[in-house]
């Protein structure tokens, strides 16, 4: 009985700790922002926030997030976390580690880059040079927009720093969020990469104008554009475009940084991006992923998807997408919990 009456408060201890895990439900709501000006597209953005309304699965398109439609959000949120999805995607492919930042007391933002996106493409297509500089502005908007957004701007955790801003982002979207932090493109050093390494990262010189010839000639996008926010105090790049950073803006980045790659990865070979970002990006946490290929850090749609690497919903033998997103999603609310203390 002694025994039983000792274990009581780790017993209670254990259960207030599963209870707080699960303590939310993922709300879910669409909003539209408006361009900067007045022939800039309006940015459609997809909100994910901590709800204890039930959530359910809600088929939309090829994905099926496990949200609660226009839910009352919860009065404060922990942080404000951006994400970013890749060339072409959308601001439903990573819904399951929105759901689960949701889910730990985040408000999650992912936008649908304007003009990059599985609708349009045309900013990549049109210049490579611009694409590198208005991704991360796109962000910056959105940043903008919810700071000042009567809803969400009191929500959002507040310390002697301001608000507590991050960001997560996916393949270009990992690019995008390492700019933000202050990493600066140099468009000479794609056209050097795909002089010289093109046979070895075949699909990310084939994309778009990325590593067509003219790049080489192209003046730097650092050169004249600052990308760097200041409120953003901390991102996770996943299997992110790395070889266009100079390693000297890298080396100046002060912000928590954590880098996941896909061990197995053709669409952006590990050692000219991933790992170039943590050769030269002091203090940062370097995560590989065995067994994984480039879209292990999306949802698997329901239909098929085809790329030049293959459908997005395929894994190597062996590689279990649903559970690894799970545990991603725990780690990523662990990093930002930790980076916001």
């Amino acid at each position: 009985m002694c025994r039983f009456l000792k274990s009581v408060p780790v017993l209670i201890a254990a259960f207030l700790l599963s209870q707080n895990a699960a303590a939310f439900q993922a709300g879910w709501r669409q909003i539209s922002i408006a361009g900067p000006g007045p022939e800039a597209p309006a940015t459609t953005v997809a909100l994910y926030y901590p709800t204890q309304t039930l959530a359910g699965a809600i088929p939309m398109g090829p994905f099926t997030p496990h949200v609660a439609p226009q839910a009352a959000p919860e009065s404060s949120v922990k942080g404000l976390i951006v994400l970013s999805h890749g060339t072409g995607g959308s601001e439903l492919g990573h819904s399951r580690l929105a759901e689960g930042l949701a889910e730990n007391g985040y408000l999650v933002a992912a936008l649908r880059h304007p003009r990059d996106n599985w609708q349009d493409q045309s900013l990549l297509n049109d210049n490579a040079n611009t694409y590198f500089i208005e991704r991360p502005r796109q962000v910056t908007w959105v940043i903008d927009a919810l700071l000042s957004d009567p809803q969400w701007k009191d929500r959002i955790a507040r310390d002697a720093l301001g608000p507590k801003v991050g960001a997560v982002g996916h393949s270009a979207g990992g690019y995008t969020v390492l700019a933000l932090a202050g990493g600066q493109p140099d468009m000479s050093r794609i056209a050097k990469h795909c002089y010289t390494d093109r046979a070895a990262d075949p699909i990310f010189c084939e994309t778009g104008r990325i590593g067509q010839p003219t790049a080489q000639t192209a003046a730097p996008a650092s050169a004249s554009a600052p990308l760097v926010d200041r409120r953003v105090r901390a991102v996770v790049a996943l299997a992110p475009v790395g070889v266009v950073f100079t390693a000297q803006s890298l080396a100046k980045i002060r912000l928590p940084v954590a880098v996941y790659e896909a061990e197995k990865d053709r669409w952006l070979v590990p050692r000219f991006h991933a790992e170039w970002i943590a050769q030269n990006l002091p203090g940062v946490q370097l995560h590989r992923v065995p067994n994984a290929w480039h879209f292990a850090f999306m949802d698997t749609p329901s239909m098929a998807i085809p790329t030049k690497d293959g459908d997005i919903r395929a894994d190597p033998p062996g590689f279990d997408r649903s559970a690894f997103l799970k545990q991603l999603a725990r780690d990523l609310s662990t990093f930002f919990d930790k980076a916001f203390e």
